[in-house]
Formats: structure tokens, C-alpha cells, sequence
């Protein structure tokens, strides 16, 4: 079977998942790597397999690499928008991890940038791969819960403090300079996790009609700012105009879950884990319910790259619904940038 050559920028946690996922799939090869720290790059090198030749202490020098197909970037959130167009330039398909950006006019430009491209770009909400999210809106679509009214979207995690003994806590120390926690990097809760939550409500709203961004309505926003001046914990409700509804949270500082309610008239769909598949519940008006059991020990990163690279080998530059397409990329970025600056 012929395999799509993945070259990956930047070595980090995420990278490091998404890396395992080449194991469970036929059809691409992790060949190429790229890190400024010499110890992380040995590693990761060492880890998968990477043939010296092919690790990379300069960025460019992997973007150059002739045998790489495509290029995941997995670099703080401010270094995107640079390096998705250095590697546009350099003729390479490009997969980036969420947000694509971190800002509106950032998403802009990139977008007038692939209009006169053949190549592939596509921004890493690695959920929209999994089959849990097709089988939603299929459920949806068939009326299944009726007419869509409202839903809530959670992505929350306590990493501001840790358990040292039974109920009792202990604040970790925040290094500054860490993405998460750094504004300059583009950190903070509404950028790393927020931006699913957005992204699956616009998904969702536009089942019922073609989502008009500039008609959408942002309201009743809570923040709470930490100690190095970034958003830690987040809410936001909004108003599409077909008049559906969502509220989205997004949290460092409670464990607030990864979970989806989505009501209709008739009854309503319940994910307890949006982001990394699992089982979905349905209740209904009548009092009835229905699990529909669904396989979460695939990693959950394999859909994406198996699918990329299917498409890639058979000279498609896109995606099919519902994988974010680069209007949504543009669109979802706008809601987060409404939010950060509200």
C-alpha cells in the first residue's frame, strides 16, 4: 500500500500522541521531525523510529526535506501562522493543531494565501474525525430528538492545582513561560480548550441553516483572569439566528468534563466524552433511552491522520463535512477572538 510521508514541528505532548496513532494505520509513515531541543528530539527520535537524517534541530530544514509529504505543526499558538505559511511555501500540505490560529485577520490571511493553492490545509480538531460525531449528526438529521433548540459544551481541567492527600489540595507552581499560561504564546483556557467547545456549536447550529457569522450573538460572558494574565476559567452563551442557542465553558482551574448536551423538542443527546469518542446517550420526552455503545480504544488521532492521508494519495485537497473546513477555521476563530476580547 502506498503511504503518505508525515513530517511533524514541534515535539511535544500532543505530537507525542498523536505520533502512537502511525501504529494503528496502513496508509502513512512518520519520517521526519523537527525541534530546537536537542535532548526532546533524541528522544522522540529514538522513540518512533525517526532515521537521523531525517530529525531536525531547524524548522526550515524539514519544510525543505524533499521526502515529506505533509507537515504536522504542533508549536505554540503564536508560531502557527508563520510556519503554515512557510510550509505553503515550500509546496507542503499542511496539517495544524487547533487553534490554527489566534486571530481573525491571521485566519484571513492564510485563507488568501490557499486560494491560488492546490495544496492541503486543514486545522487539527482531531474530534471531528471520530465516528461518534458523524453518528450524532446522523441521529440529528433524522429527527431522532426533533427540532434542535439548544445545547451546552464543556472542555474543562484542573491544572492549576493537584491532590496531595484526600480532599486536600496544593496550588502548582505556574511556570510563566509555558504556552498554556504565556499571552505572548497565545495561552490561556478560551484558545487551548475553548476553541472546541465554539467550534462544535457552530458544527451543530449549522444542521438547523448555513451559520452567518455576523449574525451570531455573543452574550453573558464570565472570565476569570490568573496570576500571568491569562484566561484560567471562561463561559459564554450564543445566539445564532435561526435561534438556536449554546453555552460553551472552558476551564484550567475546575474539572469541568468534556462533555455535549444537545436538546431538540423531543428529547435530547448526551456525550460524555465530545472530544475522544465514547458512548452516546439518548434520551427522550417519553421517558425512553438508548446507549448506542461506541469503541474508545482506538487512539483518537488515527481517524484524522488515516482519513488526511486517503484523501492526499487520491489528489484531494479537502476534506468532507463535517471535518473543519477552512471557512469554518476563519469562522470559529472570529467566536474566539469575540470571546477573548468581550
Amino acid at each position: 500500500m502506498k503511504k503518505l510521508n508525515w513530517g511533524i514541528i514541534g515535539l511535544g505532548n500532543i505530537a507525542y500522541n498523536f505520533s502512537k496513532a502511525f501504529n494503528e494505520i496502513q496508509n502513512a509513515r512518520l519520517i521526519a521531525i523537527a525541534s530546537k531541543e536537542n535532548i526532546k528530539l533524541k528522544k522522540f527520535g529514538e522513540k518512533f523510529n525517526i532515521e537521523k537524517k531525517f530529525q531536525f534541530e531547524k524548522y526550515q530544514n524539514l519544510l525543505n526535506c524533499n521526502e515529506v509529504d505533509i507537515v504536522y505543526i504542533a508549536l505554540p499558538n503564536s508560531l502557527h501562522k508563520n510556519w503554515i505559511l512557510q510550509a505553503l511555501k515550500c509546496n507542503k500540505n499542511v496539517l495544524v493543531e487547533k487553534p490554527a490560529v489566534i486571530n481573525f485577520v491571521e485566519a484571513n490571511e492564510i485563507k488568501n494565501y490557499l486560494v491560488s493553492s492546490n495544496l492541503f490545509f486543514s486545522e487539527a480538531f482531531m474530534y471531528r474525525y471520530h465516528p461518534q460525531i458523524k453518528l450524532v449528526i446522523d441521529i440529528i438529521r433524522k429527527n431522532e430528538i426533533g427540532n434542535l433548540i439548544s445545547m451546552k459544551s464543556f472542555y474543562g481541567k484542573n491544572i492549576l492545582t493537584k491532590k496531595i492527600f484526600y480532599f486536600f489540595n496544593k496550588k502548582r507552581k505556574i511556570d510563566p513561560k509555558s504556552r498554556l499560561f504565556n499571552r505572548e504564546l497565545g495561552g490561556g483556557c478560551i484558545l487551548d480548550l475553548g476553541c472546541y467547545t465554539s467550534s462544535f456549536s457552530l458544527l451543530i447550529a449549522s444542521l438547523i441553516s448555513k451559520v452567518n457569522i455576523d449574525n451570531l450573538k455573543l452574550q453573558n460572558v464570565v472570565r476569570q483572569i490568573g496570576e500571568t494574565g491569562v484566561d484560567i476559567e471562561s463561559s459564554a452563551e450564543l445566539y445564532f439566528q435561526s435561534g438556536f442557542k449554546s453555552k460553551i465553558f472552558s476551564s484550567f482551574k475546575n474539572n469541568l468534563g468534556y462533555s455535549s448536551i444537545i436538546k431538540g423538542d423531543k428529547g435530547k443527546i448526551i456525550l460524555n466524552n465530545t472530544w475522544a469518542g465514547g458512548d452516546i446517550i439518548l434520551k427522550f420526552k417519553n421517558n425512553s433511552n438508548k446507549i448506542i455503545k461506541r469503541d474508545s480504544n482506538i487512539n483518537i488521532y488515527s481517524y484524522q491522520i488515516k482519513e488526511i492521508s486517503e484523501r492526499i494519495l487520491n489528489k484531494k485537497n479537502s476534506l468532507s463535512f463535517p471535518v473543519m473546513s477552512l471557512n469554518e477555521t476563519v469562522e470559529n476563530i472570529k467566536v474566539v477572538e469575540n470571546w477573548l476580547n468581550y
